[in-house]
């Protein structure tokens, strides 16, 4: 019996931090032991912001070489490009034929992101191309975060809509959401979400900070009132977020962490956390350090090539049910 294909993306905007490993990339590796993996670098997303095009070159590889590092395995996992297999970009134009725009205009992320002046037809048709990436490869399964659950649901909606009036062609995709990690919070802020783009880089520890400067952010990371080490968001979402990092690092259940550390102060703490941060990130480190800038474009090349031979196949079947073969 074959297995079931999972497919997720990861944007090439630099400053990978531990929310975007703990939440995503972790959880990519562990699915490549279950699933048949499709991972990419979703480069054509990215530009819905205005890039430097020599910046933006070196983002997307450094994004390769993260994932990489962080274990996901070329060898093993379908890897590559988004941009360099452009069967995603023309069933994104097939799906919008079929995508109502009140679907759109009730889009969160593209609300918020409007309001902040960033508006754009590529960021009002972002979530139809994200539909793309997923049914061009006829995804079961994906994992995403409580931010993305919107934008699969249009997903399964269009699998379902293509299905109902060309015949049956996509399956329809389930999301996977992990129990945990899935919103690792700021560390100055712990009721915001751990973002690359908040001004203050005390906020994130990225995957390739030195140990002591784990140790510093983590020294200085905003706790709570009164005393005692307790997982409660309500009343100390400071300490609950260093629960939380450090029961995803140790792999030890935020429970057994509040009956072992009840008693301790913040301080002694927080260094229990950056020890856990420091030797959880250690391998990641070491591994992207090894890794050839020309070793990776290579083994992205050829899952480029792969990617665009299993897509093909999928949409050979596309265009006929739209009428698109030619006679």
């Amino acid at each position: 019996m074959s297995k079931q294909v999972v497919f997720s993306g990861i944007q090439p905007t630099g400053d990978i931090h531990i929310g975007n490993y703990l939440g995503a990339l972790r959880n990519w590796v562990r699915l490549q032991d279950e699933y048949d993996t499709i991972y990419c670098v979703v480069d054509l997303h990215a530009l819905t912001v205005a890039q430097d095009p020599a910046e933006f070159e070196t983002a997307r590889l450094e994004a390769a070489k993260m994932v990489i590092a962080a274990g996901v395995d070329p060898t093993t996992s379908l890897f590559y490009y988004q941009s360099q297999v452009p069967q995603h970009t023309e069933l994104s134009w097939i799906l919008g034929t079929l995508t109502q725009l009140g679907s759109l205009n009730r889009m969160t992320q593209f609300k918020d992101k409007s309001d902040q002046g960033a508006a754009n037809l590529g960021l009002y048709s972002y979530p139809v191309l994200m539909a793309a990436d997923i049914l061009i490869h006829h995804a079961h399964k994906v994992p995403v975060g409580d931010d993305q659950v919107q934008h699969l649901e249009l997903t399964r909606d269009l699998a379902e809509r293509f299905n109902r009036r060309f015949g049956d062609e996509f399956p329809v995709p389930e999301g996977i959401i992990p129990e945990h990690g899935a919103r690792i919070m700021s560390l100055q802020d712990p009721t915001s979400k751990m973002s690359k783009s908040d001004p203050n880089q005390g906020s994130r520890i990225l995957l390739l900070d030195d140990p002591d400067v784990v140790r510093k952010k983590v020294g200085r990371a905003v706790t709570d009132s009164g005393t005692g080490i307790e997982y409660n968001w309500e009343s100390k979402p400071g300490i609950s977020n260093l629960l939380e990092i450090l029961s995803l690092f140790s792999e030890t259940p935020v429970e057994k962490l509040v009956d072992a550390h009840a008693d301790k102060q913040y301080g002694e703490f927080k260094q229990l956390v950056a020890e856990a941060v420091v030797d959880g990130l250690a391998p990641i480190r070491s591994a992207y350090a090894s890794l050839e800038d020309e070793d990776v474009s290579r083994l992205m090349h050829k899952g480029a090539l792969d990617a665009r031979s299993s897509a093909e196949k999928f949409q050979v079947s596309v265009r006929q049910k739209v009428g698109l073969t030619g006679h």
